[in-house]
C-alpha cells in the first residue's frame, strides 16, 4: 500500500516536471494535500474551501465572544468579585487567549506550511547581530554593492525575495562585509550573511515601534468588554418593556464594524484617493493612525458619560447606594460605536501592514505577532487596573473604582487611558513618519 502511494506521488511529480501542458492542472504554488501530493486546481480552493473556513471561524468566534462578553458579569454577579478584580481577571484571560496564536503560527510555518525554516531563521537573525559584533572593527565599503550577496535572483532564504540595501542600522551591514580570509572557498554561514538576511533583521527592527503602539490601542479595546460593561451595570438598562443586559451593548462594536467596512470601501476610499493619490485611499500606516485617534476619542467619550452619570447620582442622592442611576444605558452607544470604527481602521491596517512589510518567509509569524498586541494590550489593562487600585486606595480611601461605582471616579480611569492613548498616538506619528517601506526584488 505504501509503495503504491509513493509511486502515485512520484508520477504526479513527474507530470509536473516533464509535461508543461500538465503543469496548468496543478496549483503551482507548492501547495500539497494531506498526503503530500501536488494539488489539482479543480480539487481545491473556491467556495468549498471558504465554507469550511467560514464555518470554523463562526464556531470559534461564537465560543470566544459567548464567554468574553459575559465573563465580567459572571465574575461580579455570580462569583461576587469586586469591580477591579473582575476587570483584571477578564483582561488577563483575554490576553492569554491572544497569546496562543504564536504557538499555532510557529507550528504552521515551521512544520505544516511552506516555510519550514522559519523557526530556525528567526534565531539566525539574531546570530545577523553576532556576526556584526564580531566584525565591529571592520570598515564598511563605500559602495553597498561590495557587501556580500548571492548572484542572480535566488535568495539565501528559502521562500524570500532579495531585498535592496538600506542605509538604516548601518552597523548591521558589517555582518555582510567580506573579510580577506572569506574571499576564498565557501563562506562561513555563521560569520558572513547576505544583504537580504541583514535587511530582514532591519525590517523587524523598523516594524517594532509600529508594533508596540498597537499594545495601547488594544488596551482601549479591552475596556469594551471590561470597564465599559461595569459602567453599563451602573446605568438604567430599562428600555420600554425590555431590559438590556449591559454585555449585549458591546454588539454595537460588531455592528459598527459591519456597517463601516462597506462605507469605508464605497465612500471613504474614493474621497481619500483624491487627496492622497494612494490607490487604496490611505496607506496602512495612515489607517492605523486614524484608528488610534478614533479609539482615543472613544475612551474620552466614556469619561464624559461617566461624569454625567456621577452628576446624576449626586443630584439624586445615590452616591452611597449601590444602585443604577436613572440614566439610560444607551448613552454608552457612541463609545462602543467609536471603538468599532477604530478597529476598522487600525486592525485591518495593522494586518495589511504586518503582512506586506514583513519578510516574505515570516509573514505568518509576523501576523501572529500582530495578534500578540491584543494579548499585551489586555495584560497592560490588567496592570493599569492593579496600579490604579493600589495607588488610589491607600490611607483607607475608596479609590477610583470601588465596588459601588457611585462612590468612585471611573471617569478618572478613563481619562488616564485616554491620556496614555494620546501619548501613544504621538509616538506612532513620529515613527510612522520615519518608517521606510521594504524594497524587494521582482521575481
Amino acid at each position: 500500500m505504501g509503495s503504491s502511494l509513493q509511486e502515485e506521488r512520484r508520477q504526479r511529480l513527474l507530470v509536473r516536471t516533464t509535461e508543461p501542458e500538465g503543469l496548468a492542472e496543478y496549483t503551482g504554488d507548492g501547495s500539497v494535500d494531506f498526503r503530500g501530493y501536488p494539488i489539482l486546481k479543480h480539487n481545491t480552493g473556491n467556495w468549498r474551501a471558504c465554507s469550511l473556513i467560514l464555518g470554523t471561524e463562526v464556531c470559534e468566534r461564537l465560543a470566544y465572544y459567548g464567554i468574553s462578553k459575559s465573563l465580567v458579569t459572571y465574575l461580579s454577579k455570580r462569583l461576587h468579585e469586586g469591580n477591579v478584580s473582575a476587570a483584571r481577571n477578564f483582561t488577563t484571560w483575554q490576553g492569554t487567549c491572544y497569546l496562543t496564536p504564536l504557538i499555532g503560527a510557529t507550528l504552521a510555518d515551521s512544520y505544516w506550511g511552506k516555510y519550514r525554516t522559519i523557526a530556525v531563521f528567526s534565531a539566525i537573525y539574531f546570530l545577523v547581530v553576532v556576526a556584526a559584533i564580531h566584525k565591529r572593527k571592520a570598515d564598511l565599503p563605500v559602495e553597498s554593492s561590495l557587501l556580500y550577496e548571492l548572484d542572480g535572483k535566488t535568495s539565501a532564504i528559502e521562500g524570500s525575495r532579495k531585498l535592496e540595501h538600506s542605509s538604516e542600522f548601518s552597523f548591521l551591514d558589517k555582518a555582510a562585509v567580506i573579510l580577506w580570509d572569506e574571499c576564498d572557498g565557501s563562506p562561513n554561514p555563521w560569520r558572513l550573511y547576505t544583504v537580504t538576511q541583514v535587511e530582514e533583521l532591519k525590517i523587524l527592527m523598523r516594524m517594532f515601534p509600529i508594533w508596540a503602539t498597537g499594545i495601547v490601542f488594544f488596551t482601549v479595546c479591552a475596556q469594551n468588554s471590561s470597564m465599559f460593561i461595569e459602567q453599563g451595570m451602573a446605568l438604567d438598562n430599562q428600555i420600554g418593556s425590555f431590559k438590556i443586559p449591559p454585555a449585549t451593548l458591546s454588539s454595537l462594536d460588531v455592528i459598527s464594524i459591519v456597517v463601516w467596512v462597506p462605507i469605508y470601501e464605497r465612500f471613504v476610499v474614493p474621497v481619500a484617493r483624491r487627496f492622497t493619490g494612494n490607490e487604496r485611499g490611505f496607506s496602512e500606516l495612515q489607517r492605523i493612525g486614524v484608528g488610534l485617534f478614533v479609539s482615543t476619542t472613544a475612551v474620552a467619550v466614556a469619561a464624559l458619560v461617566e461624569i454625567k452619570r456621577l452628576q446624576i447620582a449626586s443630584a439624586e442622592d445615590l452616591i452611597h447606594q449601590k444602585v443604577p442611576v436613572p440614566m439610560s444605558i444607551l448613552w454608552q452607544a457612541p463609545q462602543y460605536l467609536l471603538v468599532g470604527v477604530g478597529e476598522v481602521f487600525t486592525s485591518i491596517g495593522q494586518a495589511e501592514f504586518f503582512y506586506n512589510q514583513s519578510p516574505d518567509a515570516m509573514r505568518s509569524l509576523c501576523s501572529a505577532f500582530a495578534l500578540v498586541t491584543v494579548s499585551l494590550g489586555s495584560y497592560l489593562s490588567s496592570f493599569i487596573l492593579a496600579l490604579v487600585s493600589y495607588f488610589t486606595t491607600r490611607n483607607g480611601q475608596l479609590g477610583w473604582i470601588p465596588d459601588n461605582l457611585n462612590e468612585g471616579h471611573l471617569d478618572r480611569f478613563f481619562w488616564l487611558i485616554s491620556g496614555l492613548s494620546s501619548l501613544n498616538l504621538l509616538v506612532f506619528i513620529y515613527y510612522a513618519q520615519q518608517y521606510k517601506c521594504k524594497r524587494a526584488s521582482v521575481v
